[in-house]
């Protein structure tokens, strides 16, 4: 598949570093040649210095031929634009990146979807979302579910005290003949690894468990973890997400929201029905405290800053606060901000760049999860007849190292994957894959 991105910025980046490992033809456009010189120097891709809005650039990009083309500049415009020329000089299917909720409304999007413009992707309603499902997940870090229910991806963050911590794999497996979920990976200090049987879990390991409905409540146990009912959250950063959340919520549990901008205050009492807007600094301890934060259930930390971000959560922790989530849109602070016990860290721009990244598998691919925190995804594959997949049991797969099959659904029933296991035609498979597996995992489902 040839696709063109146009924009090199984090979103853009990140795409690219991920098609680069799916062997496309891949184009990045920018008008910065300092970021292009950077991703051109490492990844396997083709770039082009100018305007995404510029007919010259877009047909030495080779638009005649793309068959895919993603607007991720940082200007709304921009996407647009170059969108909607992409789609007239040739471009098969486009997608534009937009930062307003009005064009997703459905009568809005059928313009937009008759003047060429295929799929709009709107970051803070992606991230919104996401803080909806964490929120009534709250013993998870991240939280995926499939086909409604019938299989689930939880992700565990270990604390000292869980009592799986210095069991091994074939340890938890022996006091659970019928296992109903499975551990398909661990990050560990930054790196994340497919674990064997005698693997043991740590203090701090973030592990990824796939599970069926009745798996849940061994991993609960397993983990030390529960679920803890919302009453009393307290977000901090007036930006588009969160006054998202405050106005999913407000009508649920009490919300206060803290906003250090007076004028953004005044604005975001116009959007809001039962939430308290406080002006104030985040990070001044003195007003958290004032403002109730030991006795809120949840802590939501959105401004437009990393650090503050950072630094207000690990207080809402310090001060006993069971469930936060931070925003870090700095990639270099991502890592740091998991070892400093957070508990959840949210990335617009890798939430973004898994819901764009979908539109570039293929058929058989019917979902994508990328993961804060890793290069690792979570893929849903349908198994087609005649694939490699359907011929032997698993175990006999020969199936590259760097990727495990954690699940099937089949019909109206799901399962845990064991060596034993034959897929069959028709079902729909969840896989856990490092990036150098994902191109060689998917030969299977074909």
């Amino acid at each position: 598949m040839r696709i063109i991105v146009a924009g090199a910025g984090e979103v853009g980046t990140h795409l690219a570093k991920m098609l680069s490992n799916e062997k496309h033809e891949v184009v990045v456009i920018d008008t910065n040649s300092e970021k292009t010189g950077y991703i051109e120097h490492n990844y396997d891709l083709l770039t082009v210095i100018g305007s995404a809005t510029s007919f010259e650039v877009l047909r030495e990009a080779g638009i005649k031929k793309c068959n895919l083309f993603i607007a991720v500049a940082p200007l709304e415009d921009t996407n647009i634009t170059a969108a909607l020329l992409a789609k007239r000089l040739g471009a098969k299917k486009t997608i534009a990146r937009i930062d307003s909720s009005e064009f997703l409304s459905p009568h809005n999007k059928e313009h937009f979807s008759s003047m060429g413009i295929d799929y709009l992707i709107y970051p803070e309603r992606i991230v919104s979302k996401e803080i909806i499902t964490l929120l009534n997940k709250t013993s998870t870090t991240d939280f995926v579910d499939y086909a409604g229910g019938k299989l689930s991806m939880y992700v565990i963050k270990l604390e000292d005290n869980a009592p799986v911590i210095s069991k091994s794999l074939i340890e938890i497996a022996k006091k659970n003949t019928r296992l109903e979920y499975r551990a398909v990976a661990i990050t560990r200090n930054g790196v994340t690894l497919i674990p064997r049987g005698c693997d043991q879990f740590l203090p701090n390991d973030l592990v990824y468990v796939i599970t069926s409905p009745a798996g849940v409540n061994d991993i609960m146990k397993y983990s030390g973890k529960e679920d803890i009912r919302v009453r009393n959250m307290m977000i901090l950063g007036g930006s588009r997400t969160g006054i998202r959340t405050a106005m999913d919520f407000e009508h649920s549990c009490n919300i206060k929201l803290i906003e250090i901008d007076k004028e953004k205050c005044r604005l975001i009492t116009g959007y809001v029905d039962d939430t308290l807007v406080i002006q104030g600094d985040g990070r001044d301890l003195d007003l958290l405290k004032e403002a109730g934060i030991g006795s809120m259930d949840a802590f939501i930390a959105v401004t437009g800053s990393s650090e503050t971000n950072i630094l207000s959560s690990l207080m809402a922790k310090k001060l006993g606060v069971r469930k936060v989530i931070c925003e870090v849109e700095n990639f270099d602070y991502i890592s740091l901000a998991e070892n400093m016990g957070i508990d959840t860290i949210i990335n617009k721009k890798v939430s973004t760049a898994s819901r764009i990244f979908r539109y570039t598998m293929d058929d058989e691919v019917s979902s994508i999860k990328c993961l804060t925190g890793t290069d690792a995804e979570i893929l849903e594959y349908v198994a087609k007849p005649g694939s490699i997949i359907t011929k032997k049991a698993v175990k006999n797969l020969h199936l590259p190292g760097e990727a495990v099959i954690g699940g099937v659904i089949r019909g109206r029933s799901s399962f845990i994957v064991h060596g034993n296991t034959q897929v069959k035609p028709g079902d729909t498979v969840i896989v856990f894959a490092l990036p150098s597996a994902i191109y060689k995992i998917g030969r299977y489902f074909k």
